[in-house]
């Protein structure tokens, strides 16, 4: 069935504000939910976080009161989806039980993306990504045994497998060398734009929930792991934000945030198995349908052009939740070793790589190698989650 937002109706802007009873939403049980509805629960969250964060921008880069007033309804009506959407993770959730929730989302978010994506610059992008914050989901497993004595599988359900990707300590680049060249906003996919703008939401909530919850522990190698890998989201950030167009206008930006939450509400409504979480994607994509709306007369009225010219004429294919080993499995076998150059990518380690390599770590195993050799120490062996057999790299076996 196609879908095409820009010809739906959705609630009035003035029919949307809910009460506090209304926003008391009932959490999801951890022990028996679709670990995939927690992973569409913490995607919607930073995409919710990036509209509310990119309409501040937009506020405070203009002069005109009319939008700054129109911005700051559409904002609240988001800031109380967010508060929906994030309240339905459960409080007997420990911190890190939920990042590593947050890591299942990078591997299986920007899995998925990259098998979809049509442009094979960014396609590479996502692909040289994913292999990162698949060692990281490995990291905090081991953290996760050593501190709270319970085993990842837990919450990823067999659905993620749990081993090593591209070893963190090897993810410290010159900054220069995490900026990749932007698509042309003229001729790219519009599919592009939106996976561009959803994993670089999806990371930019990683890296504000590593840089503020990391401080909270007591454990020394956890407050150093959640450091470390903490700098990692940030290049991350740098890294998904440089393929938008910098010559994007405001409105097609805010066009652009507006649709993607449709598509994406749409998506996670089509899959949810859950029936509660379902109506409130149903629900908030009703309330999208509206802010797409207001958004597409804005760029009319402030930027003279027409919102079909930028967006597709229908929703993409559903984004789609969904195990991603096989893929995984090949480009470890593949891309291990690479790392970036410029906005390229290199497999030697070269000057301004070793040079940071030198600096960041001083000569020492960073906090990323030691939490492996402690949990060894502790349990006589790895943490991993191999599904599909042996890692497919004879390097990185356990040995």
């Amino acid at each position: 069935m196609t879908f095409n937002p820009l010809e739906q109706r959705g609630i009035p802007l003035d029919r949307q504000l809910r009460s506090w009873r209304e926003l008391n939403v009932m959490p999801i049980d951890p022990d028996h939910c679709d670990p995939f509805t927690r992973c569409r629960i913490i995607t919607m969250n930073g995409i919710e976080v990036e509209a509310i964060l990119f309409s501040h921008q937009l506020a405070r880069n203009t002069v005109d009161p009319e939008v700054k007033q129109q911005l700051a309804r559409v904002r609240y009506i988001e800031a109380q989806q967010q508060k929906v959407v994030n309240w339905l993770l459960p409080g007997v959730s420990s911190v890190l039980e939920t990042t590593i929730g947050y890591e299942q989302v990078a591997v299986d978010l920007t899995a998925w993306i990259a098998r979809m994506e049509p442009d094979p610059y960014l396609k590479q992008a996502y692909q040289f990504g994913v292999l990162e914050d698949f060692d990281h989901l490995y990291r905090y497993a081991n953290l996760y045994e050593m501190i709270e004595h319970r085993k990842a599988e837990a919450i990823v359900d067999g659905l993620t497998e749990v081993m090593p990707g591209r070893p963190t300590k090897f993810h410290h680049r010159n900054p220069v060398d995490n900026v990749r060249e932007p698509y042309d906003k003229t001729q790219t996919d519009p599919l592009s734009k939106l996976h561009a703008l959803t994993v670089m939401s999806a990371e930019q909530q990683t890296m504000n929930f590593y840089m503020n919850t990391g401080p909270t522990y007591m454990e020394p190698i956890a407050r150093q792991l959640y450091q470390e890998i903490g700098l990692i989201e940030e290049e991350h950030v740098t890294h998904y934000e440089s393929l938008v167009d910098p010559g994007e206008t405001w409105w097609d930006q805010l066009v652009n945030h507006e649709y993607n939450e449709c598509y994406l509400y749409y998506s996670f409504m089509e899959q949810e198995s859950d029936p509660k979480v379902k109506s409130i994607w149903e629900l908030h994509l009703n309330m999208e349908l509206e802010h797409l709306r207001i958004a597409c007369d804005m760029m009319r009225r402030y930027d003279g052009r027409e919102p079909e010219e930028i967006l597709a004429p229908e929703l993409p294919n559903v984004l789609t939740f969904e195990p991603n080993k096989a893929y995984l499995r090949e480009l470890l076998d593949t891309q291990m070793d690479l790392t970036t150059l410029g906005t390229g990518y290199v497999r030697e380690a070269h000057e301004r790589f070793e040079e940071m390599q030198e600096q960041i770590h001083g000569g020492e195993e960073p906090p990323s190698e030691r939490v492996i050799a402690e949990h060894q120490e502790m349990f006589q062996r790895e943490y991993r989650l191999e599904t599909e057999g042996e890692h497919p790299v004879p390097a990185m076996r356990e040995k």
